[in-house]
């Protein structure tokens, strides 16, 4: 059998981390005398890069040393949040279970930090059913780019034809797309209406199987 790989996001997509997020940003933002809108945390923070959320809030260039302080002081605010929360969207772990015994290679990229990715997978119990995992540490270049999603693919041995991604924001969508991959959307954070166009869409992993994965590879 043609070896094939699923590879998911995290936040909003193995687990419902944005509420979370949402706190520790506005925490954040409010010790820095930072304006901030429900708005613009949905246009310019899920699935975005710190180095993007830094600065477009900020209204200046946020790099460096700067960026490196500033974003581990808002991450370790949400793992102090988040850390006896840990749960996933409905059912992942079941459909995870699923494509293991099916023989499917299973890998995460996010552009989280590696300390978030090492909290939830931990938490979850699951290090030993991902074949990959990348975090913002391991690339370059940031979603929209598609980077995380072929060095995934090259890690597991996988070509980008032959891999699904589960993803739930614009960018993280769009980085899936450019690398070649069949896109599913994850609906937890945004409507269909406002991700770029995928192959399937779902609201949580009741909703889909393995046969179905198989499908849109062969589709």
């Amino acid at each position: 059998m043609k070896q094939q790989c699923v590879i998911f996001d995290m936040d909003g997509v193995i687990s419902h981390t944005n509420p979370h997020h949402v706190k520790a940003f506005e925490a954040f933002f409010d010790k820095y005398q930072v304006p901030y809108t429900n708005e613009e945390f949905e246009e310019h923070m899920y699935g975005k890069h710190n180095s993007y959320i830094m600065t477009h809030f900020f209204k200046r260039p946020i790099a460096g040393e700067e960026l490196i302080k500033l974003e581990d002081e808002k991450e370790a605010m949400f793992r102090e949040i988040y850390k006896d929360k840990v749960d996933t969207i409905p059912h992942y772990l079941e459909f995870l279970g699923e494509l293991k015994s099916r023989g499917f290679k299973t890998a995460v990229a996010t552009s989280a930090p590696r300390a978030n990715l090492d909290l939830i997978i931990s938490a979850l119990n699951i290090a030993d059913k991902m074949d990959s995992m990348m975090s913002s540490e391991d690339v370059t270049f940031h979603k929209p780019n598609p980077e995380v999603y072929l060095e995934s693919a090259r890690r597991v041995g996988v070509s980008p034809s032959d891999c699904v991604v589960f993803e739930d924001s614009f960018s993280g969508v769009t980085a899936g797309l450019n690398a070649g991959m069949k896109v599913v959307g994850v609906l937890s954070t945004h409507t269909k209406e406002y991700l770029p166009p995928c192959s399937f869409y779902i609201n949580d992993y009741s909703e889909i199987n393995v046969d179905k994965i198989l499908e849109l590879l062969n589709s």
